[in-house]
């Protein structure tokens, strides 16, 4: 096999490696994790804690950041009409498992706690706004935003694997756990010839994943002002979207560099998941990280060199007094270490080491949320004041990442969990030459 070539294995050795059930401890251990934090979140929510529900925000922008671009990730290999990624793919397409979650705790905080995180909250209608943010902050047209924008994006991306994975599902026999047996009966209902439901759901596919780039984009650049950026009611900039998004995005792909190796591991598929897959996700690790660099350090340049006040305050808040050390471990943890250490060849295929970058980014844009939210909230602190990171931060990251797990592991353990139809039916090349699904022919280059 060619360095590129990607596996072509038979359907009984696929359906054999992806029947092994994710052990209960795992399912135990994020569903405990999840209660924790839970408990401790309701507590401070009760006694109207206003750091609990900071905390809350600042990783429900984490997670969910995360989860979106991974699914997305996926899409883009439609896009793409890519084979390299068949085999490892549906593992960042569970991730879309946390977005119907995501979609009710964004739905608390703009009902329930919107006073406690957005300092702006009972400023429309008083004067203290200019006319135009006045009105985008009215709180009907907020609400219709948070709803609108992000519940639009949670329905496609979900319907998108749910596309997905019913090509899995209709050529499987009936396994995965007992609760997914419902919805993969009703993925299974009115599956047909094989070939034709390729090109049916490939077709779908098509528009689905541009649609949903598109949205994606823009969505994410309106919920980034809505419920990061506008935490600081006298800043903007134009780039700052693109640079939350991004960053969930570089995430998401250092995740996915681990997960691969886990399941490659446990489900005994050497064959299946080879180290050119950890390579070509090793080099995206790399590219998109320089990306995110170039993004933030360009909003920055720009901002510097305008020194406009309204734009500068932004920065000198972030690099002064207690703030200072989270804005530089940031620039450390999510540019530098991941980039220079992911340039060599071995670095990315070295279990080691690239979980190490991959464990650095995670934390520096988690640190890169925590310093969108909390300066914005608390203004200057002296050095040497303990900023808001503590109890709350950590709780509300273990109940997030216990949901997160659970969510995504009761997932993986319901349906296949890799591309099973495109790995193993003797048409899934076909693809590259795209065929109109009613008549089977060929369609012009220019369709």
């Amino acid at each position: 096999m060619s360095a590129h070539e990607t596996p072509c294995p038979s359907r009984e050795r696929v359906l054999a490696a992806i029947d092994k059930p994710i052990p209960a401890i795992f399912r135990q251990a994020f569903l405990a994790m999840f209660v924790a934090g839970l408990a401790v979140f309701l507590y401070g929510a009760a006694r109207g804690n206003g750091r609990a529900w900071q905390a809350f925000h600042v990783n429900w922008l984490f997670f969910t950041t995360v989860a979106s671009a991974g699914v997305m990730f996926a899409a883009v290999q439609r896009i793409t009409t890519a084979r390299w990624s068949r085999s490892v793919i549906r593992l960042l397409e569970g991730f879309a498992a946390f977005l119907p979650f995501a979609f009710v705790c964004l739905m608390l905080t703009v009902f329930v706690g919107a006073k406690y995180v957005y300092p702006w909250w009972d400023l429309p209608g008083t004067g203290e706004l200019i006319r135009e943010k006045d009105l985008y902050f009215g709180h009907t047209f907020f609400w219709v935003r948070a709803i609108g924008v992000f519940g639009a994006m949670v329905l496609l991306q979900v319907w998108y694997v749910w596309t997905s994975v019913r090509l899995d599902v209709g050529v499987s026999p009936e396994h995965g756990a007992s609760w997914a047996a419902g919805l993969r009966a009703a993925m299974r209902r009115g599956f047909g010839d094989e070939r034709r439901e390729l090109h049916t759901t490939h077709s779908r596919q098509g528009w689905m994943s541009v649609v949903m780039a598109l949205l994606f984009g823009f969505g994410w650049v309106v919920l980034s002002w809505d419920h990061s950026m506008s935490l600081d009611y006298h800043f903007f900039s134009t780039m700052y979207g693109w640079q939350v998004f991004m960053g969930g995005w570089v995430v998401a792909l250092m995740f996915f560099s681990g997960l691969v190796r886990v399941f490659r591991n446990y489900l005994g598929a050497h064959d299946l998941i080879t180290e050119k897959q950890f390579h070509d996700i090793g080099k995206l690790c790399f590219a998109f990280t320089a990306f995110w660099g170039y993004l933030t350090f360009s909003q920055y340049l720009v901002i510097w060199y305008g020194n406009m006040p309204e734009e500068t305050h932004f920065f000198t808040l972030r690099l002064t007094g207690a703030w200072t050390n989270a804005t530089v471990a940031v620039a450390m943890l999510a540019f530098t270490l991941p980039f220079f250490g992911l340039l060599s060849v071995k670095a990315k295929l070295w279990t080691p080491s690239m979980m190490f970058f991959a464990a650095c980014s995670a934390a520096g844009i988690w640190l890169a949320r925590y310093i969108e939210v909390y300066p914005s909230i608390y203004g200057p602190m002296a050095r040497g004041t303990l900023p808001s990171i503590g109890l709350w931060s950590a709780a509300l990251f273990v109940m997030y990442l216990g949901a997160f797990g659970w969510l995504y592991v009761q997932f993986m353990d319901g349906f296949p969990k890799m591309r099973v139809f495109l790995m193993t039916s003797p048409y899934r090349d076909e693809v590259q030459v795209p065929c109109d699904p009613k008549t089977m022919e060929p369609l012009p280059a220019h369709e």
